[in-house]
C-alpha cells in the first residue's frame, strides 16, 4: 500500500471546525501517459477512491487522501469551502491545468445527517484530494502524484508510471453479479400512504410539491466490482455522469445521474431543471406517444416548471444576466425527462460550493416550499437518505467546479447494494402512477446487477 510518511487524515477534532488544514503545504507533480487502465487505480484497497465522469468526455479517477475536509451541520458546506482555501492558498503545482489536483466529495441530503450504518464513512460533508490521480480529457492522459513535499510527490509519480506501465491499458468489465433477492423498505400499501399524506399537505397549503423516494436491497450473488459496474453503465448510458466514492470505511456510492446540478468555469455557470418522466418505447412512434404525453399533461409541466421557477430565483440574485433555455427532451435507455438548460454569467467571483449550497436541494429532488418538503420528507420517509439525490462532485483551487445530482445511485457493502429512487408529488399525482415511475428509475443500476 502506498503511504507517504507524515500525511494524515484532517478530521476528528471537535466542533464545527473539524478537518482543519490551515497550515498543511501540498505539492502536486504530473506526468503526461499513454492509454492506461483505471481499473488500476479503483481496484478494491484499503484506501479511499474516487471515480468521476462527465457526458463530454472527462473521466478522472484517484486513491489515497492527501487532505480531507470535513464538516456538519448547517453550514457544513461554507466550513468546507474555506478550509479548503487556505490548503489550495499553498498548493504547488507542476503541470499542466487539466491534471490538476481537485478536491471530490460531496455532502448528504439532509443537514443533520450523522454517519452511520448503512453510511459509516459518509459524514454530512466530506471532500479529499487524492494523493494519486489521473485525469482523461478528449485529447491527453496525465498522472498526477500529490504530497506535503517535493521529493515523495516525485517518488512517487515514479513509481506509478513504472507500475501503470507493466497493466494492460484496457480491463475487461466482466457481468454483473448476478442478482439472489431484493427487498423493499417501502411496501406499495406504506407508500400510498406516504403519497397520500403528501397530497393532504399539498390541499391545505403547506406544499405545492415533494420528492418522496424508496430504498431497494439487493442481495448479491458475490460481491460487486463497483468500476466494473461503471465502465458496463457507461456503454449503456454514455450520455450521463458516472461517480463512484470511497472512503476506507463503510460502503461504496455511487451512480449514473442524468442531472447536473451546477457546472462552473470562471464566471459562466450551467444548469438544468429535470423533472418530469415516462418510459422509453419499443419503437420511435411509441417513444413519441410517451413524450406527447409528458408535453400535454398539465401535471408533467407544473412539476417541471416549479423547478425552473426555483433555480432562476436561486440564481438570480449571484448572476448579471441569466438564459433559461426552450424545454426538451433527455433521453436514456430506459426513460426518458423533460429538460430545461439553463445558463448563467455570474456578477461577482462565486466559489461553485456557494452555488451549490444555493440549488441543494432543487425541487427536482425536494419539494416546494424546501422547508415544508423536507419535514415531510423526514417525517414519511422509511430509509436514511444518506448522500442519496444530494450534491456530488468536485471543486480546485480557482473555486470552479462541478457537481451532479446523486440520483440513479447506489451504496455497496459487500454482497449488497442499496439502490434509491424517487419522484415528485404535486396536486394530482396518483400513487399507483407514482409507484409504478420510482421503480422504472432502479432499472438502470439493477439491470446491470443482474
Amino acid at each position: 500500500m502506498d503511504r507517504a510518511s507524515g500525511e494524515r487524515r484532517l478530521a476528528g477534532e471537535p466542533g464545527p471546525e473539524a478537518g482543519l488544514a490551515e497550515d498543511l503545504e501540498l505539492v502536486s507533480r504530473s506526468r503526461e501517459l499513454e492509454d492506461v487502465s483505471f481499473g488500476a487505480i479503483a481496484n478494491p484497497a484499503e484506501e479511499a477512491r474516487i471515480q468521476w465522469a462527465t457526458p463530454d468526455g472527462l473521466e478522472i479517477v484517484g486513491r489515497g487522501v492527501a487532505v480531507r475536509f470535513t464538516a456538519s451541520g448547517a453550514d457544513r458546506i461554507d466550513h468546507v469551502r474555506r478550509r479548503a482555501a487556505r490548503t489550495f492558498a499553498a498548493l504547488d503545482h507542476d503541470g499542466p491545468p487539466v491534471a490538476r489536483p481537485r478536491a471530490f466529495g460531496g455532502v448528504s441530503f439532509h443537514d443533520g445527517h450523522e454517519a452511520t450504518p448503512p453510511w459509516t464513512g459518509f459524514d454530512a460533508a466530506s471532500f479529499v484530494v487524492p494523493r494519486l490521480l489521473v485525469t482523461r480529457s478528449d485529447d491527453s492522459t496525465w498522472l498526477t502524484t500529490v504530497a506535503q513535499d517535493d521529493g515523495t510527490a516525485v517518488d512517487r509519480l515514479e513509481h506509478w508510471v513504472r507500475r501503470l506501465a507493466e497493466l494492460p491499458p484496457m480491463r475487461p468489465s466482466g457481468t454483473g453479479p448476478g442478482v439472489v433477492a431484493t427487498r423493499r423498505t417501502t411496501s406499495s400499501a406504506a407508500w400510498t400512504a406516504q403519497v397520500e399524506t403528501a397530497l393532504d399537505r399539498i390541499a391545505d397549503g403547506r406544499l405545492t410539491k415533494v420528492v418522496l423516494a424508496q430504498a431497494l436491497e439487493v442481495d448479491l450473488e458475490e460481491p460487486i466490482d463497483v468500476p466494473a459496474t461503471l465502465e458496463r453503465l457507461r456503454r449503456q448510458y454514455p450520455n450521463c455522469y458516472r461517480f463512484l466514492v470511497n472512503n476506507e470505511v463503510g460502503g461504496t456510492f455511487f451512480g449514473t445521474p442524468p442531472e447536473r446540478l451546477v457546472s462552473k468555469r470562471g464566471p459562466r455557470v450551467e444548469t438544468e431543471a429535470l423533472a418530469g418522466s415516462v418510459p422509453r418505447g419499443e419503437t420511435p412512434e411509441e417513444d413519441e406517444e410517451y413524450v406527447d404525453r409528458m408535453l400535454d399533461d398539465e401535471k408533467f409541466q407544473r412539476e417541471h416548471g416549479l423547478v425552473v421557477d426555483s433555480i432562476r430565483d436561486q440564481l438570480e440574485p449571484l448572476a448579471r444576466d441569466l438564459d433559461v433555455e426552450e424545454q426538451t427532451i433527455r433521453r436514456l435507455a430506459t426513460i426518458q425527462h423533460l429538460q430545461t438548460p439553463i445558463a448563467a454569467t455570474l456578477a461577482d467571483d462565486h466559489h461553485v460550493l456557494e452555488l451549490v449550497d444555493a440549488l441543494h436541494p432543487t425541487p427536482a429532488v425536494g419539494g416546494v416550499p424546501p422547508t415544508a418538503a423536507w419535514e415531510t420528507i423526514r417525517q414519511t420517509e422509511t430509509f436514511d437518505r444518506g448522500w442519496y439525490a444530494a450534491p456530488v462532485g468536485w471543486f480546485d483551487a480557482d473555486g470552479d467546479g462541478e457537481f451532479a445530482v446523486g440520483i440513479r445511485s447506489g451504496l455497496a457493502t459487500g454482497e449488497t447494494v442499496t439502490l434509491f429512487a424517487g419522484n415528485g408529488i404535486v396536486a394530482d399525482s396518483d400513487p399507483a402512477d407514482e409507484w409504478d415511475e420510482v421503480q422504472l428509475k432502479f432499472r438502470p443500476i439493477l439491470d446491470e446487477l443482474r
